[in-house]
């Protein structure tokens, strides 16, 4: 049998004393998984993947599977904000009464958009005042 004092060392440095703060984060696991008996099924069944029971178990009365709601909040438009600004493509915004606007998105927030013009004022738009927007290299749309 070891002694006690031959596992820790008499002295310690300075770099594993830093580490001792550090919290060990681990994943739950769930212990009733096939992780620990893994038997394979018998020949011609097959074991359904969680996924697949979870969306079974969504049925409803007359036993058709109900679809699953999109997620409220895709990121497709921050996406989109971000690419434009980023490489500050010419943008027309074309405004609910018809008038256009040409410049450049410099941000943008949840309700409105700051748009840089040359030669005109720089101007924040609501985002409801905006019926659409393009390119400026797409060229005009009606």
């Amino acid at each position: 049998m070891k002694e006690a004092t031959e596992q820790f060392p008499a002295e310690r440095s300075q770099e594993a004393e830093g580490f001792s703060n550090r919290k060990l984060i681990r994943p739950s696991l769930h212990r009733n998984d096939h992780a620990h008996n893994h038997v394979a099924p018998p020949s011609g069944e097959r074991r359904e993947r969680p996924e697949r029971a979870e969306r079974t178990e969504r049925a409803d009365r007359n036993g058709a599977a109900k679809k699953v709601a999109p997620p409220e909040q895709t990121n497709a438009e921050n996406f989109y904000y971000q690419k434009q600004m980023q490489t500050k493509t010419p943008m027309v915004l074309v405004l609910q009464d018809g008038e256009e606007i040409h410049g450049v998105i410099e941000w943008y927030d949840k309700c409105c958009l700051k748009v840089n013009r040359n030669g005109s004022p720089n101007l924040l738009i609501y985002k409801p005042a905006i019926k659409y927007m393009y390119k400026a290299s797409e060229g005009v749309r009606k």
